[in-house]
């Protein structure tokens, strides 16, 4: 349990950013599995329109912080290929 002043509050300012981290953890597991069962189905179309709003999120995410631009990178890069793979 905190004790101090600056720990008490650091735990509030860690539950809020924890609030927010998940929406964007959250959005991008969403897109993903979207994507992947547009894949699944051979819905190539609906799975490119949806590949704009993946890169949209995760480039959000790795500037504000919330994931490392390297793994924002993998995963786009990853998408991509599932995509490319999968509709030649």
């Amino acid at each position: 349990m905190a004790i101090t002043k600056s720990a008490k509050k650091s735990i509030r300012k860690n539950k809020t950013n924890r609030a927010y981290n998940l929406t964007y953890i959250n959005k991008i597991k969403n897109l993903i599995k979207e994507v992947k069962s547009f894949v699944l189905q051979k819905k190539s179309k609906e799975a490119k329109e949806l590949l704009s709003k993946v890169y949209e999120i995760l480039d959000k995410a790795a500037k504000v912080g919330v994931i490392k631009k390297n793994t924002a990178s993998r995963r786009k890069s990853r998408i991509a290929k599932l995509i490319g793979k999968s509709f030649k």
